[in-house]
């Protein structure tokens, strides 16, 4: 029974640590991404929506009214807007900024995590080999006194 809980306290360890280095994998890669959203109006109502690209719009061109004499041009009803998310840039660790008791901390929480789950070695059982013998009589039932 004990080898079992042992074997699966492996295998959770194991598993344990390839979901901590997933999830920390992704949580920077997303932290350090920077991308930008395109949209398009057409007066107020969203048309359309492009990440990592421009948007191509309705195409609507508002034509202007132009003689020698007189120039008139009428405002556009369309409307580009971009959203830009910048990423974190400054992902870089210096150590000489940690104190000695953070250094202390750090090394007594590792060695302590690395030591917790590694097996017991288990001791020899001498009657394992050995087959139970065959009970006869039931000698715990002659045995028993009953007061009244």
């Amino acid at each position: 029974m004990f080898l079992f809980f042992s074997t699966f306290a492996i295998v959770m360890k194991t598993i344990f640590h390839k979901i901590a280095a997933l999830s920390m994998a992704i949580v920077v890669l997303f932290s350090t991404m920077s991308f930008a959203i395109d949209m398009h109006y057409c007066g107020d109502t969203l048309v359309e929506t492009a990440i990592f690209q421009k948007a191509v719009g309705c195409e609507m061109d508002m034509n202007s009214l132009s003689t020698k004499e007189c120039s008139v041009t009428e405002k556009n009803c369309c409307e580009n807007e971009q959203l830009v998310v910048d990423g974190q840039d400054n992902l870089q660790f210096s150590a000489d900024k940690v104190s000695f008791n953070q250094l202390l901390f750090i090394a007594s929480f590792v060695f302590t995590y690395n030591t917790r789950f590694k097996g017991i070695e288990e001791k020899p059982r001498p009657y394992e080999k050995y087959t139970a013998p065959l009970v006869v009589k039931e000698i715990f039932k002659l045995d028993e006194t009953y007061l009244i």
